[in-house]
């Protein structure tokens, strides 16, 4: 197990919103389906996460805390632009 860390509490919850944007796959099966709710949760969760530790982290952690956020919403929008798409060739 690694040690208890701030890192870890970060990567826990990235690992988490891109399993629910749809960005992992596991085995043969088919990718999962994106659960937008959820993973804008994960994300909202950083973001208050960042908030509320404001002045306690170090130059590292506020950087990594930072970096995923903007990856994670970033992530976030083109799912949801694939999404859209999809969406709109169906019908």
């Amino acid at each position: 197990m690694p040690p208890a860390s701030f890192s870890l509490i970060v990567l826990s919850l990235r690992a988490q919103a891109e399993m629910q944007l749809g960005l992992f796959s596991f085995g043969e099966e088919e990718k999962a389906e994106p659960d937008l709710p959820l993973a804008r949760h994960m994300i909202d969760l950083l973001a208050v996460l960042l908030e509320k530790t404001k002045g306690n982290l170090t130059m590292d952690e506020q950087r990594l805390t930072e970096n995923t956020l903007t990856e994670l919403r970033f992530r976030f929008i083109q799912v949801s632009d694939d999404l859209a798409k999809a969406a709109a060739q169906k019908a």
